[in-house]
């Protein structure tokens, strides 16, 4: 069978990579149960941060490998945390998300925009990127137990319910994430 290293040491992305990458075929692994080291993120874009991440791992293991980046852009904010949305909660997702409410309910905006960058990378270093996105709007509260991350606070357009509170088939279906992976999947059927 063939291997796919995903790019990360957070179990929560590697759980839900596995459902939406099924199609493939591959036998999934991580950067984590592989024991890579995790590259810094120096590039200021979700794209540049993908690759990063993707050609580390690719070139470490001798495998393909896919990387995703991706983070919450808040209007409020001035388009922030973007790619610095793991920073900006800094592990207190709970403090995030009091910030992240005071911000919109101060400018009175809350619109919002999930971003999602895939890289499939290759041992050689040939790279391809796909872009998801998902616009929506910040909750006034945090809503539901499902996902991970952001998830509690963003409400994807055409919905009434964040991604925690729609579930893991919902958002798998309608999220940034799901929509670059559609992308991945046709690119690699094409081939």
């Amino acid at each position: 069978m063939r291997q796919l290293v995903i790019a990360t040491h957070n179990p929560g992305k590697l759980k839900e990579f596995r459902p939406l990458l099924a199609p493939l075929g591959y036998a999934l692994t991580s950067a984590g149960e592989l024991s890579l080291p995790e590259p810094e993120e120096t590039a200021g874009t979700f794209p540049g941060n993908a690759r990063i991440k993707a050609l580390a791992a690719a070139q470490a293991s001798g495998l393909p490998a896919l990387a995703d980046d991706s983070g919450l852009s808040v209007a409020a904010l001035g388009g922030g945390p973007g790619v610095y949305s793991a920073r900006y909660a800094a592990g207190d997702y709970p403090g995030a998300f009091a910030r992240l409410i005071a911000a919109c309910a101060a400018a009175d905006e809350w619109r919002a925009r999930f971003t999602c960058a895939l890289c499939l990378a290759q041992p050689d270093g040939a790279t391809a990127t796909y872009i998801g996105l998902a616009h929506g709007r910040i909750a006034p509260a945090p809503e539901g137990v499902g996902g991970f991350g952001y998830d509690p606070v963003f409400i994807p357009d055409g919905y009434t319910q964040t991604y925690a509170a729609l579930g893991a088939a919902v958002k798998d279906a309608i999220s940034h994430r799901a929509q670059a992976i559609a992308q991945l999947l046709a690119a690699l059927s094409a081939r």
